[in-house]
């Protein structure tokens, strides 16, 4: 079993940064694709971006190429989506997920709460 937590959300104008975190506990991460989705007020949650275990492959929703970095730290357990260039398009609750492979997730955390304003 992993845990995630979820955290560093919060209020930003857009065209501001944020930078989420994702904590793990109960096993280590490294085997695992890392994952974030968002889920918008009334609208169906979607990939956001995916890191490999080794941190050498990323995938990332057309919307944010350019505007956000996934990355990871293994020895921290620990998974990060920088945010820079915010929109109001970007208002959201964000998740951390983990899985096997890109675009499968076995284990989710619990949200974070991202709200751009324009």
């Amino acid at each position: 079993q992993v845990q995630l937590v979820d955290f560093g959300g919060g209020l930003v104008q857009a065209g501001g940064s944020l930078r989420l975190s994702c904590a793990a506990s109960g096993r280590t991460i490294i085997r695992y694709v890392m994952s974030w989705f968002r889920q918008a007020p009334g609208k169906e949650r979607e990939f956001v971006a995916a890191v490999s275990g080794s941190g050498d492959k990323m995938d990332y929703v057309d919307s944010v190429k350019g505007r956000f970095t996934i990355s990871r730290d293994n020895a921290k357990n620990t998974v990060y989506l920088q945010m820079n260039s915010l929109k109001s398009e970007d208002t959201a609750v964000y998740y951390c997920a983990a899985g096997m492979s890109f675009r499968t997730t076995t284990y989710w955390g619990q949200g974070t709460l991202v709200t751009v304003s324009s």
